[in-house]
């Protein structure tokens, strides 16, 4: 390799000079930009219309007592595909990874909306999972490395502003397509979205992110990730198994799958995570306490809503529709400048309005409180989410090293996809055992309001944590 002479460096420092100065929409990342979050609207289309399906699916699938391996099965396969992408970005950059996973969302897709029982319903969801973790982590290593750490804030907050249409037409579109033509039209129609982004973002990609940062040859730590990868998706899977067959014998694969789940996680995430080390591990340790709190809870919203109180799918689904909102606008706030020295205190507020929203949701249970209070209370729920995770994806490129981007990317939804995975087992544990999957789908036959009680209460508990997880995050 060959210095620079001086007149290189300076036409070289103009460039970058001239460059930094643009904002997200600027001429150098315009295209970019757009495509990215092209891509952020695919999974939420896919996120808010297929929540809003589910309900229908399960039942028409004889299933609902299965109902959160439709969700947690996603979340399982998801867990291997962050990590294989966090190596595979570090190694020979993003886009490899992001095609991969745009591929196998849409197949996981089809699969789920042409399944006759309920076990390949949840087998497509779990391809689609994989191909979810390669494109997340990767999208993650492209803002990384593509944009400089002033935009950063912005284009999280353009990511959160991604979930506002599909979040109000979504489940709308949903409901009236799973009425009208079935709920499988809602699965095979979505990978017709994937052409767009893919068209747009990957040669902007290949420009401004391609390629590895560090030209170390593997080594046996990146196989013994791998090897790790594998082993917290079988072992998520297997405590998903034992929490939804409540039988003795389920002690087993409960054993089993413990003892490959934590070994693995302790390897994977930073040091110090479970004890909220300041820093990184905190950072990532909150991450996975807000993700798997408020999904765990939002997954049972419209099922709740259809089952308990009579709603249509597609009123259950608009319940959430003004979250989408506020989380953008929640998101938008962190990236003002002017709130950056009190992201620790705007976070500790977004946990409470998480932990406040999760205790609201039950209260519909009884049939004299008007169902709208779930919408409203989700709202300010969403709005939380919003300042605490576009924050924390901030924070964690903020405390990261070039070459680490992908690994701590991976790191960091991986808390997210595992926290959810346990949560959700746990929940549909609590579910079944109090006879949730006798649910008819009509309001007050065969349903059992206290399943639903014991699902919500004690995901609120664990966003109270986060609150002072929070605390832990001061001066970063």
């Amino acid at each position: 390799m060959t210095a620079l002479d001086p007149s290189d460096a300076v036409v070289a420092n103009e460039t970058a000079d001239s460059v930094d100065d643009q904002g997200v929409l600027g001429r150098s990342y315009r295209a970019l930009s757009v495509g990215i979050v092209s891509v952020v609207l695919l999974i939420a289309f896919e996120a808010t219309a297929v929540g809003t399906a589910m309900p229908v699916a399960a039942r028409e699938l004889d299933g609902v007592s299965l109902y959160a391996f439709a969700f947690s099965g996603y979340f399982t396969t998801s867990l291997f595909g962050m990590v294989l992408a966090g190596q595979w970005s570090d190694r020979r950059g993003p886009l490899g990874a992001l095609t991969t996973g745009i591929g196998a969302f849409a197949a996981g897709l089809v699969v789920a909306g042409t399944a006759q029982v309920m076990w390949v319903f949840i087998l497509g969801r779990a391809v689609q999972g994989l191909g979810g973790g390669l494109v997340i982590v990767a999208l993650y290593v492209v803002v990384g490395r593509a944009y400089p750490e002033r935009l950063r804030p912005a284009i999280m907050a353009a990511f959160a502003a991604g979930w506002v249409v599909p979040s109000i037409v979504g489940p709308l579109a949903a409901g009236a397509v799973t009425e009208h033509l079935g709920w499988r039209w809602v699965f095979v129609g979505i990978p017709v979205l994937v052409v767009f982004p893919v068209a747009l973002a990957l040669p902007q990609i290949r420009r401004l992110a391609g390629g590895p940062v560090a030209d170390e040859p593997r080594g046996p730590f990146e196989r013994r990730r791998i090897r790790l990868a594998f082993a917290i998706s079988a072992g998520a899977g297997l405590l998903q198994y034992a929490a939804q067959d409540l039988r003795w014998v389920s002690l087993l694969p409960a054993a089993v799958g413990a003892a490959l789940l934590v070994p693995a996680v302790l390897g994977l995430l930073p040091r110090g995570t479970y004890r909220a080390v300041r820093g990184l591990p905190s950072v990532v340790l909150l991450r996975g306490v807000a993700a798997g709190a408020f999904i765990s809870a939002e997954s049972f919203v419209p099922l709740m809503l259809v089952t308990q109180r009579g709603l249509s799918p597609t009123l259950a689904g608009f319940s959430l529709a003004a979250g989408g909102v506020t989380w953008a606008l929640g998101s938008w706030v962190q990236a003002r400048p002017r709130v950056a020295p009190y992201r620790a205190r705007l976070m500790g507020l977004g946990m409470v309005l998480v932990a406040v929203a999760i205790a609201t949701a039950p209260s519909v249970l009884v049939h004299g409180v008007p169902v709208w209070i779930v919408a409203v209370a989700w709202a300010f729920g969403c709005f939380g989410m919003g300042l605490v995770i576009s924050s924390s994806s901030v924070l964690m490129l903020r405390l990261s090293a070039p070459h680490e981007a992908g690994s701590n990317s991976a790191a960091l939804q991986i808390s997210d996809g595992l926290s959810n995975v346990v949560l959700l087992a746990a929940a549909g544990a609590a579910f079944a055992a109090l006879g949730g999957g006798s649910t008819t789908g009509t309001a007050g036959s065969g349903a059992h309001p206290a399943a639903f009680a014991f699902v919500f209460l004690p995901m609120a508990a664990v966003a109270l944590v986060g609150v002072w997880v929070t605390t832990r995050l001061r001066d970063l």
